[in-house]
């Protein structure tokens, strides 16, 4: 039997072996439900479709998020140390105050995600 919500303490229980997290969580991120301060560290979430998932102070520490969708998510404060982003559509999510030391992340969505900030690349060889 799977226990889901613990309503006394309104948070997420999951206490299935054999329940498939990635298909919890992206019908979770489908119906608006919040995921804010779930704990998926290490965390198998390869190619999950998460755009929108509200994922505030989220531990994500070491998950494989590659080719996930977060679209528009929410990953304000979130722990995303030594997470696996490479390939991630992080398109208009919120990464403030996100935590991505040592994450795992291609060249061109770091500079995507330095420009979505406002911030300038400046090159320190091109400029003397």
């Amino acid at each position: 039997m799977t226990k889901i919500i613990n309503r006394i303490t309104q948070k997420i229980i999951i206490e299935d072996q054999n329940l498939n997290i990635k298909k919890l969580l992206e019908k979770a991120a489908e119906q608006g439900i919040s995921l804010q301060y779930a704990l998926l560290e290490g965390s198998n979430l390869k190619g999950a479709d998460l755009r929108g998932a509200d994922l505030e102070g989220a531990n994500l520490r070491g998950a494989n998020l590659r080719g996930a969708d977060l679209e528009f998510a929410n990953l304000y404060g979130a722990n995303l140390k030594g997470a696996d982003l490479r390939g991630v559509n992080l398109a208009g999510a919120d990464l403030c105050g996100a935590d991505l030391f040592t994450a795992k992340i291609n060249q061109d969505q770091l500079i995507d995600l330095v420009k979505a900030q406002g911030l300038e690349i400046i090159n320190e060889k091109e400029n003397g």
